[in-house]
């Protein structure tokens, strides 16, 4: 299955044809760097995205290149607590490094795991939930049939997209994804681009 096949296949769903026909090409941006893609995770969560890149910048250039685990595990809280990160994030990310560390968290297995032992996998890891290992699944595993349910920009395109008159339920939006499958991460994709302030996104 390729990412084209899986346009084609969404083409023929009249409402999501539109939306693709509107959006244009399919241009989802896999970043490989996984260690740094959970670190940025953790980072960013709860924050408005030019605080969380600001963050993220001055997390960065504490170190000459992106650190390792065991850099983050050997980082004073105090010097971490000085680019912005908050002491409870400080704590996830030790957490995460610590996990990697000790062999908990193999990093190098996830593109072999199913999409649920991905799941299972990082969401041992404090600070790590459903949504931010789902986003891992799209944005770095390049995964093609995940449904990110309780994802709000997701529910915001399903509403418009159908004239839904309020905002759908998770379990609404399951509903919706089964016509997609096994598409769901490329539908989802088209969705968040169709309202203009996803433009950003991948």
């Amino acid at each position: 299955m390729n990412q084209q096949d899986g346009v084609r296949f969404l083409l023929k769903d009249p409402i999501l044809g539109k939306i693709i026909d509107n959006v244009g090409d399919y241009s989802l941006k896999r970043r490989n760097h996984h260690f740094a893609v959970l670190v940025e995770s953790i980072i960013s969560q709860q924050l408005a995205t030019k605080a969380a890149e600001a963050i993220f910048r001055r997390f960065t250039k504490l170190y000459p290149k992106f650190p390792t685990a065991t850099q983050i595990l050997a980082t004073r809280k105090s010097k971490l607590r000085k680019t912005g990160i908050s002491g409870m994030k400080i704590d996830y990310l030790k957490d995460l490094a610590r996990n990697i560390e000790e062999g908990k968290l193999k990093i190098k297995s996830l593109p072999k795991m199913s999409d649920e032992q991905v799941i299972e996998q990082l969401t041992q890891i404090k600070g790590i939930g459903r949504w931010t290992a789902e986003m891992f699944l799209i944005f770095s595993l390049g995964r093609q049939d995940v449904l990110p349910v309780h994802d709000l920009g997701l529910r915001k395109g399903v509403q418009f997209a159908f004239s839904l008159p309020q905002l759908p339920k998770p379990k609404e939006v399951e509903k919706f994804g089964e016509r997609w499958k096994p598409y769901r991460s490329i539908a989802t994709w088209y969705l968040w681009k169709s309202l203009q302030k996803f433009d950003r996104i991948g």
